[in-house]
């Protein structure tokens, strides 16, 4: 277990912003991780905890405790079972699951991070949610101080939210096993639609497992969501806010704006989000609002490639992408009355 004292942690981040921990921790076992996390608890330490730091924002004066990295490894099939230890790169273990042709989580990939963070934020995309497959998560708890076991159908999982994020300080997340499927090969029906668009087929069709991966991979890329370090579009955390979830009272003032703003023939985007509840489009707000691709003078400005992203050009701090972000928030809840809300972590900071 290697320590590191007054240790940066913009590097652990995609964003590359914050100041440094009072103490770093890289624990590389589920052992050393539960030691870190008692450690912590028992000298009333504040903890930190950073798997793949692709869903983080740290203030610029860092944070005073121990921030404990996650760097476990554990890869393990069994038939269409699948185990991840929580250190496991996300992006790796679904390559490896398309390999194996094995389908339920072709279409998350390219997605940063680590294994453990996903039941945290039940990551999802091109119409695939870890929920979907996750049948246990192992994590240690420390209320109990003891390691437990939680069935998927316990984990309280929703749009972006579990029960791992409604109540940060309690589970530290150790493995993360999934149930897959053997389609002979084939992907899970296509959800989305822009992805059965790229493909040429319908919603509904499965296509060849390395097709889905490599035009999901694709469509990420140009939306500048697949890390690379040249890429300062990349230097972010991916979508910045989640897309709003509106009441059916919400959502009839909501396109009562678009209409006086955008004229009666604008049609704002809507989807089904459970009995009285309508999901619209972050990102179609946010250009609508009039913060379009690129928009920003400073170092911290909207992705080129996508109005979701919110991006360090190379030089910002993390105030310089807060007050981005503000801005941002403040422009939507004027235009068309719904308040944006942030979908990374924030340490030491708020918008």
């Amino acid at each position: 277990m290697q320590e590191i004292h007054d240790a940066p942690l913009a590097p652990l981040t995609t964003f590359r912003l914050g100041g440094p921990a009072d103490r770093l921790i890289t624990a590389t076992t589920d052992a050393e991780v539960i030691a870190a996390v008692r450690a912590a608890d028992d000298s009333g330490t504040p903890l930190l905890v950073i798997g793949g730091g692709s869903n983080l924002v740290i203030g610029d004066k860092g944070f005073a405790g121990t921030a404990l990295r996650i760097a476990t490894t554990g890869f393990d099939l069994d038939g269409t079972g699948l185990e991840l230890a929580a250190g496991e790169v996300w992006t790796e273990a679904v390559a490896r699951t398309v390999g194996a042709g094995l389908a339920g989580i072709e279409c998350l990939a390219g997605i940063p991070g680590s294994a453990g963070a996903t039941p945290i934020q039940n990551v999802g995309a091109y119409g695939q949610e870890v929920s979907s497959t996750i049948t246990e998560v192992v994590a240690y708890d420390r209320a109990t101080r003891e390691t437990v076991t939680l069935a998927g159908a316990d984990c309280g999982f929703s749009y972006r939210h579990s029960r791992f994020k409604a109540a940060p300080e309690r589970h530290v997340v150790l493995r993360v096993r999934f149930a897959l499927e053997d389609a002979d090969g084939l992907s899970a029906p296509l959800k989305y639609a822009e992805t059965a668009r790229a493909l040429g087929v319908e919603p509904g069709d499965r296509v060849p497992l390395d097709a889905a991966r490599e035009t999901v991979l694709k469509l990420r890329a140009g939306k500048g969501m697949v890390l690379d370090p040249e890429d300062h579009d990349t230097w972010s955390a991916g979508s910045f806010f989640t897309n709003p979830i509106l009441t059916d009272a919400e959502f009839a003032a909501f396109h009562a704006r678009v209409s006086e703003r955008l004229g009666t023939d604008a049609v704002p985007p809507a989807y089904p989000a459970g009995e009285g509840r309508t999901k619209t489009s972050a990102a179609w707000l946010i250009d609508k609002a009039g913060f379009t691709k690129g928009y920003g003078t400073g170092p911290a400005r909207i992705s080129t490639k996508h109005t979701l992203a919110l991006t360090n050009r190379g030089k910002a701090t993390t105030e310089d992408l807060l007050a981005l972000a503000r801005e941002v928030v403040a422009g939507v809840r004027d235009a068309f009355g719904v308040t944006l809300v942030n979908e990374p972590v924030t340490v030491g900071v708020s918008l």
